[in-house]
């Protein structure tokens, strides 16, 4: 996991798409290949992926959560199940919270 934080940190973690290459990257997948499936997950070029304006701007749109806290936009566990199914991946505090919240009816649809 420290060569994953590392890479994350370098491109700027929640800043840009940091933390979403680094969650792929802990799927088993080489740097390039995360940055690739994320870029296009996102539908913007792996250079795009370092541009704090543009990844800002994107990650407001899909709710994905940003670095400060702006009214409105998704944080914690939210922001993380929207990244999930963004990046069609397993979360384990998100699937916690689905199990935790079965008898409620707030499992995954």
């Amino acid at each position: 996991m420290g060569m994953a934080q590392a890479m994350a940190s370098s491109m700027g973690g929640i800043r840009t798409a940091g933390d979403l290459v680094a969650r792929m990257q802990l799927k088993k997948m080489r740097l390039t290949e995360a940055k690739r499936y994320v870029a296009d997950k996102l539908g913007v070029s792996t250079l795009d992926l370092c541009d704090s304006t543009l990844m800002r701007t994107l990650r407001e749109e899909l709710d994905i959560g940003v670095v400060t806290g702006t009214p409105g936009i998704a944080k914690g566990l939210a922001a993380k199940a929207r990244i999930e199914a963004l990046l069609d991946v397993t979360v384990n505090s998100v699937e916690g919270l689905r199990r935790k919240t079965e008898t409620t009816g707030l499992s995954r649809p």
